[in-house]
């Protein structure tokens, strides 16, 4: 007997919290199937780049945590609806001398099983369990609001990265622009047809567009390094990203309707979702706090054994069952002010709540109008740019049969870099207007 008592008590200290759940409190569980690629030798779309970040993200995992930790709390909360029982036992030597007497001897033992059972308290154990049901609510949604704070900081980070490549590209097809352009006017000087002005401002441009993709690598190296970083990796891995299509499919949004839009917010956004958990908790308290201030009704039992170990004295047992009441009639008005602290928390909380709802169909107007905003900029790129190239090869012909000057082909040029830019730009812009979107409305 005594050999299955020490491996119960054994157990209870030696589990680990995570592999016994005997009150159901764990649900939120980690992200599953984490993406096995080698992100420094294939090229990774912005699917693959947002599973490996839920994965890998220290910041999320870390979130994640304080939400095991919260629903434990649970776990605590719902213990209050067992009974306790305790086991006490003493052992020890004592001695008696009386004056004149001889000296005896006793070896006492004794041992106490005690047991409680909360049966009845005015619904105070209920509203702290429904109190702590909502902060986990909360919690979970908190974390839901993160994960989706990272989505949007990876699809940023990636896209930002991607048009930070572009722009790359473009400043380098600039730069063999600027130096056809210089190359025509040496020629043309050489043959004495133009001044040495213009070869010297066809040579400053072509040199300022130089400085320009130097200045745009830096560009994509930050923005590699925020990418990385995001994904638990050194700044200085490379990394291989799929360009995304242009396409309608891409660009465009599912539902265009701004007043349907808010009304999906208000139901999907965690950070609202987490506030409204939050008010419950609040109004538990309340409930909690005026319980208090009532009596309780408990069920309680103890047996308790004294022997002395002597083979010639007695043992005794004491047994005891019954009920207790326990009523706090005065606490120097503690419960009343704690009522009433729990009651201006849930109107503040109701209060946050509301204001919460406002803030959320204000995002969601402002990424809305942003949006519409980028996605016809994006449109009158692409006719500048239509514009621009044309404009181009017209003043580059020009300028080669002497019917322009090197100023008007060095504005051409211009023109066709900042419409190849503002295109990159504004498709980039768009993506991101619409990440922006999707996060205001909860998805």
């Amino acid at each position: 007997m005594k050999k299955y008592l020490f491996l119960v008590a054994l157990c209870s200290f030696a589990l680990p919290a995570a592999a016994l759940d005997p009150l159901g409190a764990y649900r939120v569980r980690p992200p599953q199937g984490c993406v096995d690629k080698d992100v420094t030798t294939q090229a990774l779309n912005l699917e693959d780049i947002i599973q490996i970040s839920l994965c890998t993200n220290p910041s999320l995992a870390a979130q994640y945590m304080g939400v095991k930790a919260q629903e434990a709390t649970l776990g605590v909360a719902r213990a209050e609806y067992l009974p306790s029982v305790k086991l006490t036992g003493t052992g020890q030597v004592t001695g008696t001398k009386v004056e004149h007497g001889s000296y005896t001897q006793d070896e006492p033992l004794s041992g106490k099983a005690e047991a409680s059972w909360l049966l009845f308290d005015f619904g105070g154990r209920e509203a702290r369990n429904s109190g702590t049901r909502a902060y986990v609510k909360a919690a979970a949604e908190n974390y839901n609001a993160a994960v989706h704070d990272l989505l949007l900081s990876v699809q940023t980070a990636y896209l930002n990265l991607l048009a930070a490549q572009e722009s790359l590209v473009s400043a380098k097809a600039s730069l063999d622009t600027y130096k056809q352009s210089y190359e025509e006017a040496q020629k043309r000087y050489k043959l004495g047809m133009v001044s040495l002005s213009d070869k010297l401002q066809a040579k400053t441009r072509y040199e300022q567009s130089l400085l320009a993709v130097v200045q745009h690598e830096n560009v994509v190296k930050q923005n590699s390094g925020t990418l990385a970083v995001l994904i638990n990796l050194q700044p200085d891995t490379f990394i291989t990203l799929q360009n995304p299509v242009y396409d309608e499919q891409v660009t465009h949004i599912k539902n265009d309707d701004v007043k349907a839009l808010m009304a999906q917010a208000l139901e999907k956004r965690p950070e609202l979702l987490a506030q409204e958990n939050t008010q419950k908790a609040a109004k538990a308290n309340l409930t909690t706090a005026r319980a208090h201030m009532m009596p309780t009704v408990s069920a309680v039992a103890s047996a308790a054994l004294g022997d002395n170990w002597k083979h010639n004295s007695l043992y005794g047992v004491n047994n005891a069952a019954g009920l207790m009441i326990t009523w706090p009639i005065f606490s120097g008005f503690s419960n009343m002010y704690a009522a009433e602290q729990a009651s201006y928390l849930y109107k503040q909380a109701q209060n946050k709540t509301d204001a919460l709802k406002r803030q959320v169909e204000n995002e969601v107007w402002s990424a809305y109008q942003n949006y519409k905003t980028a996605e016809r900029s994006y449109e009158i790129s692409q006719t500048v740019l239509e514009s621009a190239e044309e404009n181009h090869r017209v003043a580059f012909r020009y300028y080669e049969v002497g019917k322009t000057d090197i100023l008007n082909l060095l504005s051409a040029v211009a023109q066709l870099a900042d419409a190849r830019q503002n295109k990159i730009t504004a498709f980039y812009s768009l993506l991101l207007s619409k990440a922006n979107l999707y996060r205001s409305i909860g998805e």
